[in-house]
């Protein structure tokens, strides 16, 4: 695609000229006190980072570690259920597993 301000890089890819589309966001507000306020202001500060940038990335932070933990507990107990289930009445082994067990077995005794 040539213009009169030269060739777009090779990496980039522009079949029309439309602009992406638009991330839509959503507002969040929150009364706090002016000491948080302050610490918030000068924490972003020593990252020089914006304080909503900072803001944002540890709140985002924060819900990425509590979704985290509370599938975990969630898949641990059911977990630690299936397998103390399986230890109190283990299923039958199928057709397949028998017959992989035996050709197994016939294996190691001729080594």
């Amino acid at each position: 695609m040539n213009r009169i301000y030269g060739e777009l890089p090779y990496n980039v890819q522009q079949e029309d000229n439309t602009m992406p589309p638009a991330i839509t966001t959503a507002r969040l507000e929150a009364r706090i006190s002016t000491d948080l306020h302050a610490l918030l202001k000068r924490a972003a500060e020593l990252q020089g980072r914006t304080m909503t940038d900072f803001v944002v990335t540890a709140v985002q932070e924060a819900a990425q570690r509590a979704i985290e933990q509370a599938e975990i507990m969630r898949l641990s107990l059911a977990d630690q259920e299936c397998f103390a289930q399986a230890l109190l009445s283990p299923p039958q082994p199928a057709p397949a597993l028998e017959r992989a067990f035996a050709r197994r077995g016939k294996l190691l005794r001729t080594e």
